[in-house]
């Protein structure tokens, strides 16, 4: 079955928990991480995280988790990802960069549980938007600059970068 319009709801007290390597390889998904995507730890582990990555969600978000992550600091959003099937499920996610004793980087820990209604309300059709205008560019860096000028313009109307909108959404 490949549905695209088939949600999973992530339940309230359910934590999606995954580790990666510092390219991005899932080293470690738990139990609740297997049953949403649909995915089996085999199929998961040595994958790239963007494995789950939905079609709907736009590159420039994750380019600024990137940023945020490689800037060392923790990286808080929410993301639409895909199940193996083709469906969704909606997450309020918590990357935060993983080191060793001396500050080395090992990887990224990923948290991630249920996004509140009005997150998802309210990023859905933004999201959409800025996929619309990826989709308007040649250029894989020009779809995402255009794309986060549509993410930017709100945020600066709502006097937040993107990390405290999120958390506003989520209050």
């Amino acid at each position: 079955m490949n549905d695209r319009s088939q949600e999973i709801v992530i339940h309230e007290d359910d934590f999606i928990v995954s580790k990666t390597d510092p390219k991005g390889k899932i080293t470690y998904c738990n139990r609740i991480f297997i049953e949403i995507s649909g995915f089996s730890e085999a199929e998961l582990l040595g994958q790239p995280h963007s494995i789950i990555r939905h079609p709907d969600m736009p590159r420039s978000v994750f380019r600024a988790l990137w940023q945020t992550l490689q800037a060392g600091r923790e990286f808080f959003g929410i993301i639409k990802n895909r199940t193996k099937s083709g469906g969704f499920y909606w997450a309020f996610a918590n990357v935060t960069p993983s080191l060793d004793g001396q500050g080395k980087l090992l990887g990224y820990f990923s948290v991630r549980r249920c996004p509140s209604r009005k997150g998802i309300d309210t990023l859905a059709p933004l999201y959409r938007q800025m996929i619309e205008e990826e989709a308007r560019h040649d250029s894989a860096r020009n779809a995402m600059d255009a794309s986060w000028d549509i993410l930017q313009q709100r945020l600066n109307q709502a006097g937040m970068n993107y990390e405290e909108f999120v958390l506003s959404l989520e209050q």
